[in-house]
């Protein structure tokens, strides 16, 4: 038998915070929420939806990590870019499983004030089980579960299952979820991000649904979000933050689902992952920013296609986010070149200015000519002074 504590569910919606201590949190989450607005402004609308497409598609895989699922990326992105017409969009088609994911994160912002229903959230919990099936298994979709025996959340090898929690009855859920729905589209007093963690977590506890509901749970997030900040939310990687913290997240869930009604730790929690996301984000519109004028200084210069394509990648890997630089070995590789030709435009793109070097000999290795985004003792070749 599993060993377990079984938790009582707790009265919703009477949970409640400690507004002092979560306020210095918030105040922080919306500053970084501001920032990233406020940047945004200084890039075009082509570099924001490429900036949207990137995180979305990030959002996509990560919020399937979570619950064990591994989905291809570049089939994500290449679906993302054609819904949003932009980037690379002959890439593979995604499985129906995904993009039924996809269909869902779209619909949650793009009709983010349109009220959340039962039967809003039994389409998403059919979108992502096309055929039916979750695995091997056969699953109820686009209803709420039926089953008789208890809903149980379980870890462990067979014969040695711990029990996290026990959710509500399945006869329970139909008027679980009216009062989680009424609470939900009803004005509230709530920060909106108090709200998008309250939302998450009382869903998660109600866990209506036979399968999906942690990613149904995290396209909440997603409404709430965009409710508050439109499209821009899709910058705010939510999922892939939950994801790096997932063992603390689970914790902090389980914790919160005791029983007690003070959720003052899993607030102040949520929130704080909501606010590094929005670090991170801006740390991203940092790096289109620099790409952007990276290559208004530099359209004046005439680069191979190999060239270019080696400078994009060190592009796109962003600030230290290609290891160890670039070297002519790496450069042999990418270009699919002689050793020769890969050390001459190397050499030839520090000398234009692109890119700065480190060491010497087999040492060697280059950076983009980007502030921050090298090691301190990166070195320039001086362009030769104008006649």
């Amino acid at each position: 038998m599993p060993t377990s504590f079984i938790w009582q569910t707790p009265t919703w919606p009477g949970m409640h915070y400690d507004a002092i201590s979560v306020g210095t949190e918030l105040a922080r989450a919306h500053r970084a929420q501001g920032v990233v607005e406020g940047k945004l402004t200084s890039i075009g609308f082509e570099q924001r939806l490429e900036l949207a497409a990137e995180a979305w598609s990030q959002e996509a895989v990560a919020t399937a990590a979570i619950e064990g699922e591994r989905i291809d990326l570049t089939a994500v992105r290449s679906s993302v870019a054609r819904r949003l017409g932009v980037g690379n969009q002959e890439g593979p088609n995604a499985p129906r499983s995904v993009e039924g994911l996809l269909d869902i994160m779209d619909d949650a912002v793009l009709q983010r004030d349109a009220p959340l229903t039962h039967e809003r959230l039994c389409a998403w919990q059919a979108a992502l089980f096309p055929t039916g099936y979750s695995g091997m298994s056969r699953i109820l979709v686009g209803a709420y579960r039926e089953h008789a025996e208890p809903m149980q959340i379980v870890s462990g090898h067979v014969g040695r299952e711990r029990v996290h929690y026990e959710a509500p009855s399945s006869a329970r859920v139909p008027s679980e979820m009216q009062v989680f729905l009424e609470w939900f589209n009803a004005i509230t007093e709530h920060d909106s991000l108090v709200k998008a963690a309250l939302a998450h977590l009382w869903f998660e506890t109600i866990h209506p649904f036979e399968d999906g509901n942690g990613r149904i749970g995290r396209v909440i997030v997603d409404l709430v979000l965009a409710r508050e900040s439109g499209e821009v939310s899709r910058l705010i990687r939510t999922s892939q933050r939950l994801l790096e913290r997932r063992n603390d997240y689970y914790q902090q869930l389980e914790r919160a689902q005791h029983g007690q009604l003070d959720v003052t730790e899993w607030v102040l929690w949520f929130v704080e992952q909501v606010r590094v996301s929005c670090e991170e984000a801006s740390v991203a519109v940092d790096a289109a920013l620099a790409k952007a004028v990276f290559w208004t200084s530099h359209q004046d210069k005439a680069l191979t296609t190999r060239q270019r394509k080696v400078v994009n990648l060190l592009l796109d890997a962003g600030p230290k986010g290609f290891e160890g630089g670039m070297s002519t070995r790496k450069y042999e590789s990418i270009g699919s070149t002689s050793r020769a030709t890969a050390s001459r435009e190397l050499i030839e793109l520090e000398e234009m200015g692109l890119l700065g070097k480190v060491g010497a000999g087999r040492s060697t290795r280059y950076y983009l000519n980007i502030p921050g985004w090298g090691p301190a003792d990166v070195v320039v070749a001086k362009l030769p002074a104008s006649s």
